[in-house]
């Protein structure tokens, strides 16, 4: 669910005219609604809430620094990748020690960083990066808690590129390898093996895969217990699917209650990791249509102030997003249509950017009400992997963003201008 409706033809943002952030904040804008991202965290946090967990929002979906000054004030942990993204949450006033490090190639000075700042654990995903971080924990005189991440080789039957824990991917460690360098952590004096970690994919719409996963790596639980070693801490990652098009998204309550028996069999305090499930349905993309054009074949193409750059989903996963006018002159009330209802009439266009590439679109074929050179579209669901991966791709300055509360918003981010995308140019 979310706080995007339209009134009489109008969208809002909550209580909050979209037209209005756009016309003070310019276009592209990312508007985020508070209340959407808020409920979706405690959802979350409630569905969970009968073992001990901590939900720790990943900062790759989106690592707006309102969002998780925001999140932090529920007490809210932090999923992190990289240097940047510690520094970022740190500095948003996230406790250190509700901090998780994921990722696969975490450089010497990241983890010496972490380790400094004492973050709650590493997420590690190799022999080599265990050892290494034993090495840079003994030079520091420091200890770090590690959990190892369980490639459980389970099929989360989401988009290839965003399966990350079948075999042939590049995440985590085996678990005939992971009980293998358990062993030799017994010998370790600075890197401590305190739990477990998985995380199978993103964009996730069946909870079986999860079952599956999680049966594996609390098996694996046990063994490592019978070693010596303290696993107090068990990370189930995240990726809980949301909805884009059909509402086909589980309700996180399913999730939960299908792996409650095995968390409380592990004994443990719980881990989450979920980014988009928090901020996706929470966050729209508001783009000017700069033209509209025919080819010679008759397909008519809307051109718009935002592309590949601004949201880049469509073109590298072939996502679908709603797209649909922030003023339609039908009057409508509510949310906004995946697919038009019949009867009215409708454009059939290619809805695309300013990007000097033919993989620069939005929509193929998309129907939506006819649309002319001034107005606002809406990329709705585009809170997630939106403006966290955008980028200054031909030069364009990366979008403003703006967070809504009630009756009020704030520019959090503006817009770039040429100085910032040259300001590093020496």
């Amino acid at each position: 669910m979310d706080y995007f409706n339209y009134k009489n033809g109008v969208l809002y943002c909550e209580g909050v005219k979209v037209e209005e952030i756009a016309r003070k904040a310019s276009t592209p804008v990312y508007i985020y609604s508070a209340r959407t991202f808020t409920r979706h965290f405690l959802q979350i946090k409630e569905s969970f809430g009968s073992v001990p967990s901590t939900v720790c929002y990943s900062l790759k979906a989106n690592s707006n620094h309102d969002i998780i000054k925001r999140l932090n004030k529920f007490g809210a942990g932090f999923d992190i990748v990289s240097g940047g993204e510690l520094f970022r949450a740190l500095k948003a006033g996230a406790p250190a020690n509700r901090i998780v490090y994921a990722g696969v190639g975490k450089t010497d000075d990241e983890i010496e960083y972490a380790i400094k700042n004492k973050i709650l654990c590493f997420n590690s995903e190799s022999e080599e990066e265990v050892e290494n971080i034993e090495r840079i924990a003994r030079k520091l005189k420091k200890t770090a808690q590690i959990c190892l991440r369980v490639n459980p080789d389970v099929d989360p039957h989401t988009h290839v590129y965003i399966t990350t824990g079948k075999k042939e991917n590049k995440f985590g460690i085996d678990l005939i390898r992971a009980e293998q360098l358990a062993i030799r952590m017994k010998s370790y004096r600075f890197a401590r093996l305190k739990g477990l970690h998985m995380h199978i994919g993103s964009q996730i719409l069946e909870v079986a895969p999860y079952v599956e996963a999680l049966g594996k790596v609390v098996g694996l639980l046990d063994k490592l217990r019978a070693m010596g070693h303290q696993m107090e801490l068990l990370n189930i990652g995240g990726g809980f699917g949301i909805f884009y098009k059909e509402k086909t998204a589980r309700p996180v309550e399913e999730f939960a209650t299908a792996l409650m028996p095995m968390l409380k069999k592990s004994n443990c305090h719980i881990l989450l990791e979920p980014g988009r499930f928090i901020i996706g349905n929470a966050g729209i993309l508001v783009t000017k249509v700069l033209y509209t054009k025919q080819s010679g074949d008759g397909r008519v193409f809307v051109i718009c102030d935002a592309g590949m750059n601004t949201l880049i989903r469509p073109t590298l996963y072939g996502a679908f997003h709603r797209i649909w006018p922030a003023r339609d002159a039908a009057k409508i009330n509510g949310e906004a249509p995946a697919e038009p209802p019949e009867g009215r009439a409708l454009l059939t266009a290619d809805i695309v950017g300013p990007i000097c590439e033919s993989g620069d679109f939005f929509a193929k074929e998309r129907k939506m009400p006819a649309v002319k050179r001034g107005d606002l579209l809406v990329v709705f669901s585009a809170g997630a992997y939106g403006y966290s991966m955008s980028s200054n791709y031909n030069s364009q300055p990366r979008p403003a963003e703006t967070v809504v509360d009630n009756k009020k918003f704030r520019i959090t981010a503006r817009r770039e201008k040429y100085n910032d995308i040259t300001k590093l140019s020496s």
